[in-house]
């Protein structure tokens, strides 16, 4: 894969910028310390990396195997407004896309925009398989992140992922979230 400094300075910003907002949402505030908030920090950048990173690097590759240009611009002042929202209990992540430039089917753009959330559920079935294995919070948390990440871009209208996978297929886009809403409630067999 190709990247640009400017797309490498956005990827890095939004990853920062949304590991903050979920470390805030978890934080433990009944014991506010340096190393609870540290910790909190340190999980949500790592599952977020898996999650978001990952997400955005899954529509990059499938576009550029289509031969398309693709680059990852981040949206900075919605990351900003998911930092400030999560002081207030609640995510509305819209970090920024993939921009692809080229002549674009409506099935190509339905297969890159899918490459994100099946990324998400892939990654989400593995961390909830490691932990039950070894029950490690990273992985919990990890498996958390993805799996509402992969939900939540499966939103069935535009700009979101799952608007533009409705538009070229709906049976893959309702097998698709119907998958993504199982791995999210797995959370509760927990």
């Amino acid at each position: 894969m190709k990247f640009s400094s400017r797309e490498v300075r956005d990827l890095m910003f939004a990853w920062l910028m949304i590991s903050i907002a979920f470390a805030v949402l978890f934080l433990d505030y009944k014991s506010i310390s340096f190393d609870v908030i540290l910790k909190s920090f340190l999980l949500s950048f790592f599952g977020v990396g898996t999650a978001f990173f990952l997400h955005e690097l899954g529509h990059k590759f499938v576009a550029q195997r289509y031969g398309y240009y693709a680059e990852f611009q981040a949206f900075k002042g919605m990351l900003y407004l998911a930092v400030l929202m999560s002081f207030f209990g609640f995510i509305f992540a819209a970090p920024g896309g993939v921009l692809i430039k080229g002549r674009i089917t409506l099935r190509k753009n339905g297969i890159i925009s899918l490459a994100g959330p099946l990324v998400n559920i892939i990654i989400g079935i593995i961390f909830f398989v490691l932990f039950l294995l070894f029950k490690f919070n990273f992985f919990y948390f990890s498996f958390v992140i993805n799996s509402f990440i992969g939900l939540f871009n499966l939103i069935p209208v535009f700009p979101f992922d799952g608007g533009k996978i409705i538009k070229w297929s709906k049976g893959v886009y309702f097998i698709t979230a119907l998958l993504a809403l199982i791995v999210f409630l797995l959370r509760f067999l927990i």
